[in-house]
C-alpha cells in the first residue's frame, strides 16, 4: 500500500539549503543525547522515506509541509507494520519536529495543531523481554571461565556489570576503569539516558570477576570493557557508542552457553525484577536504573502472577 499524498515527492523536499539552526529536524535532534539522538535521527529518517518513497531523509525533507493527511498516514502505515512501542517512539520524533518548526515559525498554528493531533497506538498490555533465571547466570559465567582466555574474562567481567550495575548497553560501552571503584564497588554512570550521571553499586562477586579481567586487560586509563581479537589481543578502546559490540557479545556467549536468547536489556529487567523481588521500594529500584519515574520501573517487573498470589495471602478476617 502506497503512502506517497503527494503527486510527486518533489514537493515534500527542501529545495534550498537550510542552516541547522533553522532546521526543525535538526534543532530538535541537538537537543537529545547521544544516544537519543541516534534513535530518533533513524526515526525521522524512516518517516521521510516513507513520505518521499524514499526520495528524502530528515535534513532534505521540508518539515513544514507536512498537514495533518500526512502525518495520519505515517501513523497508519507504522501501526501496520512495526510494534505499538516502536511506532509511538516514531510519533514523539515525529510531534517533536513538528514543535520545532511552529516554534521557528516555519508552520501556522492552526496546521500545526492538526498534524500533531494523533493517538498513540495501544499495545497489547504483553510484557517485553524476559527475566533470567540463576541458573542462566551461573551457566553464563561458567562459560567465559571455562573459556579460560582474555576473551572469556571479558565477557564475565561485560556480565558481571550488566547483572549487579543493571545498566544500558549504551552506558557500558562508556565505561572507563576510572569510573569504578573496586574498594567500594561504585561504579559510576556518566551521561546516562538524559544526560543523567547516578551511581550504582556492584557486589564483591561482580567485583571479583571485574579484577579477573582487568589482571589480563591491566590497568591502563581507557575503556572498562574493550575488544578482545584473535589472539587474545586487546584493544583499549570503546566499542562503538550505539553499543552494537555489547549486544553481538552477549548473543555470542548466550549461544556458547546454550542459553534461550535474550538481550542486554534483559540483564536490566532481571536487575529490577529482583530487587522488586527480595523487597526493594519501587523508588530504589528506579534510581538505581536511572528510570525517569516509577511507572518506567514498573514496565520492568517481570515477577508475574506470583507475586500477586503471594500478597493477597497475607490478607486476614480477624
Amino acid at each position: 500500500m502506497s503512502y506517497l499524498l503527494y503527486s510527486q515527492a518533489e514537493q515534500l523536499k527542501l529545495h534550498e539549503p537550510v542552516p541547522v539552526t533553522l532546521h526543525p529536524a535538526a534543532v530538535y535532534l541537538s537537543s537529545l543525547s547521544e544516544g537519543s539522538r541516534r534513535t530518533m535521527l533513524y526515526s525521522l529518517d524512516a518517516i521521510a522515506q516513507l513520505l518521499t518513497d524514499g526520495e528524502c531523509d530528515a535534513f532534505s525533507l521540508d518539515w513544514s509541509k507536512l498537514r495533518y493527511h500526512h502525518t495520519a498516514a505515517v501513523r497508519t502505515a507504522f501501526k501496520e507494520r512495526l510494534a505499538p512501542t516502536t511506532t509511538n517512539k516514531m510519533l514523539v520524533a515525529l510531534r517533536r519536529v513538528l514543535t520545532e518548526a511552529y516554534r521557528l515559525d516555519l508552520i501556522d498554528a492552526n496546521d500545526y495543531h492538526k498534524a500533531i493531533d494523533l493517538p498513540n497506538v495501544k499495545g497489547t498490555g504483553k510484557l517485553r523481554g524476559r527475566a533470567l533465571s540463576i541458573s542462566e547466570i551461573e551457566s553464563l559465567i561458567a562459560s567465559c571461565y571455562q573459556q579460560g582466555d582474555a576473551l572469556g574474562f571479558r565477557d564475565g567481567a561485560a556480565i558481571a556489570i550488566l547483572r549487579c550495575g543493571g545498566i544500558r548497553r549504551q552506558e557500558m560501552v562508556r565505561l572507563k576503569c576510572q569510573d569504578l571503584c573496586l574498594k567500594t564497588g561504585e561504579l559510576t554512570i556518566l551521561k546516562g539516558k538524559g544526560n543523567k550521571h547516578r551511581l550504582v553499586y556492584l557486589t564483591p562477586d561482580a567485583i571479583a570477576l571485574i579484577e579477573d579481567w582487568l589482571e589480563v586487560r591491566g590497568s591502563t586509563p581507557g575503556a572498562l570493557i574493550c575488544p578482545v581479537h584473535r589472539g587474545g589481543k586487546i584493544t583499549l578502546r570503546h566499542f562503538a557508542s550505539n553499543g552494537d559490540g555489547i549486544y553481538k557479545l552477549i548473543l555470542a556467549r548466550a549461544k556458547k552457553a546454550g542459553i534461550k536468547h535474550f538481550s542486554p536489556h534483559d540483564f536490566r529487567r532481571t536487575f529490577c525484577t529482583d530487587l522488586l523481588e527480595s523487597g526493594e521500594d519501587v523508588l530504589t529500584v528506579q534510581e538505581l536504573a536511572g528510570h525517569r519515574s516509577p511507572a518506567t520501573t514498573a514496565k520492568y517487573d517481570k515477577r508475574g502472577e506470583g507475586r500477586k498470589r503471594r500478597a493477597v495471602r497475607h490478607l486476614k478476617f480477624k
